[in-house]
């Protein structure tokens, strides 16, 4: 049987700052992947409710919950041996389709009275 392939990866917030690097292996799903970041967020920075409010972006891709690590590289910006950096984003509060209204917990729509020349 062959040795299981381990893949360094770090997640850089929006910020900038980074949580990793640690080794995972090639058959960890990205929704595991988004289970562990959460579990290491920062406590001073708004905190992921659940893996869907998360997005992983690895070479400007979206990864899919139920894809693996491996199934998820991008072969072509990757340098052998190296760490691989993926961009780690809050996905955005999203409105109620029926009232227009933001969700609750949501930040507040700010109004604007704007002249345009």
């Amino acid at each position: 049987m062959a040795a299981e392939e381990l893949i360094e990866v770090k997640f850089r917030l929006a910020d900038g700052t980074d949580i990793g690097p640690s080794k995972y292996s090639s058959i960890t799903t990205v929704g595991s992947l988004k289970e562990k970041i959460i579990s290491q967020w920062p406590k001073d920075k708004e905190l992921p409710k659940t893996i869907n409010d998360l997005k992983l972006i690895n070479a400007g891709k979206i990864l899919e919950n139920n894809k693996t690590l491996a199934e998820s590289r991008s072969l072509v910006s990757e340098i052998p041996g190296g760490v691989i950096t993926m961009l780690a984003v809050v996905r955005p509060p999203m409105a109620d389709k029926k009232s227009g209204k933001l969700q609750e917990g949501s930040p507040k729509k700010s109004s604007c009275s704007c002249t345009i020349l």
